[in-house]
Protein backbone atom coordinates (compact mmCIF):
# COMPACT_ATOMS: atom_id res chain seq x y z
CA UNK A 1 0.00 0.00 0.00
CA UNK A 2 1.10 3.52 -0.62
CA UNK A 3 2.80 4.94 2.45
CA UNK A 4 0.83 8.19 2.21
CA UNK A 5 -2.48 6.31 2.36
CA UNK A 6 -1.32 4.48 5.46
CA UNK A 7 -0.34 7.78 7.10
CA UNK A 8 -3.68 9.30 6.13
CA UNK A 9 -5.60 6.36 7.61
CA UNK A 10 -3.64 6.73 10.86
CA UNK A 11 -4.26 10.49 10.94
CA UNK A 12 -7.99 9.95 10.38
CA UNK A 13 -8.15 7.21 13.02
CA UNK A 14 -9.37 4.51 10.62
CA UNK A 15 -8.02 1.14 9.58
CA UNK A 16 -5.76 1.26 6.53
CA UNK A 17 -6.91 -0.39 3.32
CA UNK A 18 -4.92 -3.18 1.72
CA UNK A 19 -3.64 -3.12 -1.85
CA UNK A 20 -6.56 -5.18 -3.13
CA UNK A 21 -9.05 -2.80 -1.55
CA UNK A 22 -7.25 0.17 -3.08
CA UNK A 23 -7.64 -1.41 -6.52
CA UNK A 24 -11.35 -2.08 -5.91
CA UNK A 25 -12.00 1.47 -4.70
CA UNK A 26 -10.13 2.96 -7.65
CA UNK A 27 -12.08 0.71 -10.04
CA UNK A 28 -15.35 1.90 -8.50
CA UNK A 29 -14.22 5.52 -8.77
CA UNK A 30 -13.36 4.96 -12.43
CA UNK A 31 -16.79 3.42 -13.03
CA UNK A 32 -18.50 6.47 -11.53
CA UNK A 33 -16.31 8.87 -13.50
CA UNK A 34 -16.96 7.10 -16.81
CA UNK A 35 -20.58 6.04 -16.35
CA UNK A 36 -22.06 8.92 -14.34
CA UNK A 37 -19.97 12.09 -14.22
CA UNK A 38 -16.33 12.71 -13.39
CA UNK A 39 -16.99 15.57 -10.96
CA UNK A 40 -19.25 13.30 -8.86
CA UNK A 41 -16.48 10.77 -8.24
CA UNK A 42 -15.20 12.32 -4.97
CA UNK A 43 -18.73 12.54 -3.57
CA UNK A 44 -19.51 8.96 -4.62
CA UNK A 45 -16.37 7.66 -2.93
CA UNK A 46 -17.23 9.66 0.20
CA UNK A 47 -20.67 8.04 0.23
CA UNK A 48 -19.06 4.65 -0.35
CA UNK A 49 -16.89 5.22 2.73
CA UNK A 50 -19.90 6.30 4.79
CA UNK A 51 -21.76 3.14 3.72
CA UNK A 52 -18.78 0.99 4.69
CA UNK A 53 -18.56 2.62 8.10
CA UNK A 54 -22.29 2.17 8.71
CA UNK A 55 -22.00 -1.54 7.88
CA UNK A 56 -19.01 -1.88 10.21
CA UNK A 57 -21.06 -0.18 12.92
CA UNK A 58 -23.67 -2.88 12.44
CA UNK A 59 -21.10 -5.64 12.97
CA UNK A 60 -19.70 -6.38 9.49
CA UNK A 61 -15.99 -6.83 8.98
CA UNK A 62 -14.32 -4.02 7.06
CA UNK A 63 -13.69 -6.33 4.12
CA UNK A 64 -17.31 -7.54 3.98
CA UNK A 65 -18.59 -4.01 4.47
CA UNK A 66 -16.53 -2.76 1.53
CA UNK A 67 -17.63 -5.62 -0.70
CA UNK A 68 -21.30 -5.07 0.14
CA UNK A 69 -21.05 -1.32 -0.44
CA UNK A 70 -19.27 -1.86 -3.77
CA UNK A 71 -22.09 -4.15 -4.89
CA UNK A 72 -24.61 -1.44 -3.99
CA UNK A 73 -22.59 1.25 -5.76
CA UNK A 74 -22.28 -0.81 -8.91
CA UNK A 75 -26.00 -1.64 -8.89
CA UNK A 76 -26.71 2.10 -8.82
CA UNK A 77 -24.60 2.79 -11.94
CA UNK A 78 -26.50 3.43 -15.15
CA UNK A 79 -26.43 0.61 -17.68
CA UNK A 80 -23.72 0.99 -20.29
Amino acid sequence: MDEWLEQLATSLGVDPVDDGQVVEILDAARDVAHNVERKLTPVATFLLGAAVQRRIGHGATSSDALQDALVELRSALPSS
